[in-house]
């Protein structure tokens, strides 16, 4: 009897390698992630299911933060449980943003700041162990490498992807890579938000149109898809293009011809596709708004870019990145020189404890904020205090209908009237006088405070 054999592909080695990693058992430990001023990643495995951290060095790694103590904190980890016990350091231990007085214990506890550093507790930190963190022109934690790696495979062998994520995971980003890692690098890269085209001129945009194709249509004109010509087109939310369009999108797509509107002879485009979207599309097939012969055409093969919150190994590299670019930024706007901003671990520890439903766009954006915030009061230092108290956090339910309505002249995230005086007067005794600091903690912008202390002035 004949017998087959089958070639073991790499998707099979990294499957085998896969499940070899599962079945080891986790190791929990500790990750440095900032010292000092900038972003690390220092794996420290706990020894029998402890170890105690301070200046001196750990495992061949210097701790060089002179805010800590020789011996400044100890943690544990026992049954799924950590233990955390500051041993009486000279600066203080901060464990999820709250001063350590004596120990804490708990299943949730994440993040440690000892002095100038942050540490992440981590259930197991092989992942990280095996991978870092990539900081070249693209911040990569294991998370990402492994999505990177698959979108590389993708470029290599294949013609389409499709990309899916929250919104702000950076999908066009993603798209950009497989572009650069393909053979289409050179070619073009051509990205268009379908949800933005307006009614009625996907078609035309897409696919050109002829000169007389319609009124004003005075030239031949190429669309998007000409436009990508051996290089790569990003469909970006393609799920609202509408179904007449799809029709020809796939059309396209199957015979790599394209027919300008107005054309009467069909021709021929080499590129690839990307699509993406944060809807699923199984349920815009089920709801008759994505083509089912469409949906199995661009569906595969897959990649998910994960959430912020599930790599936080990358934070304090994207912090600092946005600091540095938006201080280079003001400082060529203002024509100043003088020492560059620099993060605080404040800032890193507040970052690493937030949600950012937005994730890395909202992150940048509010890291760049909090930049120009410590700008306007001419601080070394980007700290906790620069970041908006709305930043990276969850939105609110909604109010129910028996919930009694705001204050009047209130709404999240800033104040339409001003507090009364009183109110006022203690946001800035307790923040020492500092303007932005109080108008952050009132509500209200800074330049609103600024008018009333001349008011009183006056």
């Amino acid at each position: 009897m004949a017998t087959s054999t089958r070639k073991t592909t790499q998707d099979d080695a990294l499957d085998v390698g896969s499940r070899r990693e599962r079945r080891k058992a986790p190791t929990p430990g500790l990750v440095l992630v900032f010292s000092v001023d900038r972003p690390r990643c220092d794996v420290f495995p706990l020894k029998n299911g402890e170890l105690a951290l301070g200046r001196d060095d750990l495992a061949g790694v210097s701790l060089d933060d002179p805010q800590m103590s020789r011996r400044h904190v100890r943690v544990g980890y026992v049954a799924g449980r950590w233990d955390v016990e500051d041993l009486g350091s000279r600066n203080g231990t901060w464990v999820d943003g709250k001063p350590l007085t004596g120990k804490r214990a708990g299943a949730a506890l994440r993040v440690v700041r000892a002095g100038s550093s942050v540490f992440l507790l981590a259930g197991d930190v092989e992942p990280l162990r095996a991978a870092g963190v990539t900081a070249g022109g693209t911040v990569l934690g294991p998370a990402l490498v492994r999505v990177w790696d698959a979108i590389a495979r993708a470029a290599r062998f294949g013609s389409t992807l499709h990309i899916t994520g929250e919104s702000g995971t950076g999908k066009e980003h993603a798209a950009r890579a497989f572009h650069a890692l393909g053979p289409r690098g050179d070619g073009p890269f051509v990205a268009v938000n379908c949800a933005a085209i307006p009614e009625g001129l996907a078609e035309r945009l897409l696919f050109g149109a002829r000169k007389g194709a319609y009124s004003g249509a005075t030239a031949d004109a190429d669309g998007y898809v000409q436009a990508a010509r051996g290089g790569v087109l990003f469909l970006d939310e393609i799920a609202e293009l509408d179904l007449g369009v799809q029709a020809k999108l796939l059309r396209t797509l199957e015979t790599r011809e394209v027919i300008p509107l107005g054309a009467s002879r069909p021709a021929t485009v080499d590129f690839a596709l990307v699509s993406a979207t944060h809807k699923d599309l199984r349920a815009r097939v089920a709801a008759g708004e994505l083509r089912e012969d469409l949906f199995f055409r661009i569906a595969r093969p897959e990649v998910r870019l994960p959430r912020l919150r599930d790599r936080l190994e990358e934070i304090p590299w994207l912090v600092c990145a946005a600091i540095k670019e938006a201080d280079a930024a003001a400082a060529q706007e203002d024509g100043e020189g003088g020492m560059p901003l620099r993060a605080h671990a404040s800032l890193i520890e507040a970052c690493l404890r937030r949600a950012w439903p937005g994730n890395v766009r909202e992150l940048l954006a509010e890291s760049r904020m909090a930049a120009q915030e410590a700008r306007s009061e001419a601080s070394a230092w980007v700290e906790a205090t620069h970041l908006s108290p709305s930043a990276g956090q969850d939105f609110p339910s909604a109010p129910s209908p028996s919930a009694p309505p705001a204050a009047a002249g209130v709404r999240a995230g800033r104040a339409t009237s001003l507090p009364p005086d009183t109110v006022i007067e203690e946001a800035l005794r307790r923040e020492g006088g500092k303007v932005a600091r109080a108008a952050r903690v009132l509500g209200i912008h800074r330049t609103q405070l600024r008018r009333w202390l001349a008011r009183r002035a006056e």
